[in-house]
């Protein structure tokens, strides 16, 4: 079924939500999904939506078109030559990848062709992603002129310093094997195979306990970027905390009795 989003938000994003996952899917294929103002906007209602929702547990990102994401959208950065408007896109556009880490669901990126410049850092700011084989991943701003330097700070965070500064100098798309490789994506798989293998992963997540599946992936992130005694504090706080937690209880007891666990609704 299709969210209510703000009717004006309506035409660049489509949410349809089964099985406890909610998809995305940014609509503006025939522009090639660019992250203008508007659709940052509407990828953000729709994530506050989402939050909000218990019955959802795992999040797709998806497009339609021929693109993933083109990156943002260049005749609009060229109408404004104000700093002000540009910095309000770059902080609107930070918010957005921010409230991507979170969400307390995980979210799984669904790329099935070009993911250039803010479209790549799109992506390495989706907790999982799957590929066709046909996908292609850049930081291709640099060909215009401009440095992609807010793409750059999570692409970084997935793949090397080397391999990321080559992708920022260059501008050169990598294939959907070479993002595997440098550790971008999770699976590469052909197109005709990607709805399933996203379906797969994400009714494997969405069939966990919503209480760990949440909890865990905001200590994820919380202990990522700390130093090792400060992470492994953090961590050890979650777990024990974790442990409380009556999903817990009822997975040891679940698997101590050989049966399936029932969790309760997060």
């Amino acid at each position: 079924m299709n969210a209510p989003l703000d009717a004006a938000l309506q035409p660049f994003v489509l949410c349809d939500t089964g099985d406890r996952i909610a998809t995305l899917t940014l609509n503006r294929g025939d522009r090639f999904n660019p992250l203008s103002t508007a659709m940052i906007a509407a990828i953000d209602a729709a994530l506050d939506e989402i939050a909000a929702d218990a019955g959802v547990r795992v999040v797709v990102i998806a497009a339609s078109g021929r693109a993933f994401c083109a990156g943002h959208d260049l005749k609009e950065m060229r109408a404004h030559i104000d700093h002000d408007w540009q910095r309000g896109l770059f902080d609107a556009c930070t918010q957005l990848m921010l409230k991507l880490t979170r969400l307390p669901q995980p979210v799984i990126a669904r790329v099935h062709g070009a993911a250039a410049a803010a479209g790549c850092q799109l992506v390495s700011m989706c907790d999982l992603a799957v590929a066709a084989d046909s996908a292609t991943f850049g930081l291709s701003g640099i060909n215009a002129g401009i440095f992609c330097t807010t793409p750059g700070v999570g692409v970084a965070r997935n793949v090397s310093r080397k391999r990321a500064m080559e992708m920022l100098l260059t501008g050169t798309m990598i294939d959907a094997p070479t993002a595997l490789a440098w550790g971008l994506v999770n699976r590469v798989v052909p197109l005709a195979a990607l709805d399933d293998a996203v379906a797969v992963l994400a009714s494997t997540i969405a069939a966990k306990s919503p209480a760990a599946v949440t909890m865990g992936k905001q200590a994820f992130y919380a202990q990522i970027g700390r130093d090792l005694p400060d992470a492994y504090a953090l961590a050890g706080e979650s777990m024990a905390c974790n442990m409380l937690d009556t999903d817990a209880a009822e997975g040891i007891d679940a698997f101590l009795g050989k049966r399936a666990p029932q969790w309760r609704d997060a």
